[in-house]
């Protein structure tokens, strides 16, 4: 059972770069991303960024790790830290 759940994630991390691939910062992008949410465009900071503010939301990595961990994204969330 350990051994197929492990072959799993390794599929799922395959596929999750190869999606990635067209990003040529991914590998940086992913040991310091903050971001404790599992989506697709983690470690595109394009990507991510442009997400985010369709969304009246700043990434993770505007956050400190407390923060970032509630998935309160909101620009009056990261401006009350501010203050």
């Amino acid at each position: 059972m350990e051994k197929l759940l492990f072959q799993i994630l390794e599929l799922l991390w395959k596929v999750r770069l190869k999606l990635a691939k067209d990003c040529p910062n991914i590998e940086v992008n992913l040991k310091d991303c903050p971001c404790t949410y599992p989506c697709s465009i983690k470690g595109k900071c394009c990507e991510c960024i442009r997400n985010h503010r369709s969304h009246g939301e700043l990434p993770a990595c505007f956050f400190p790790p407390e923060v970032e961990r509630t998935y309160d994204r909101s620009i009056r969330r990261f401006l009350s830290l501010h203050q």
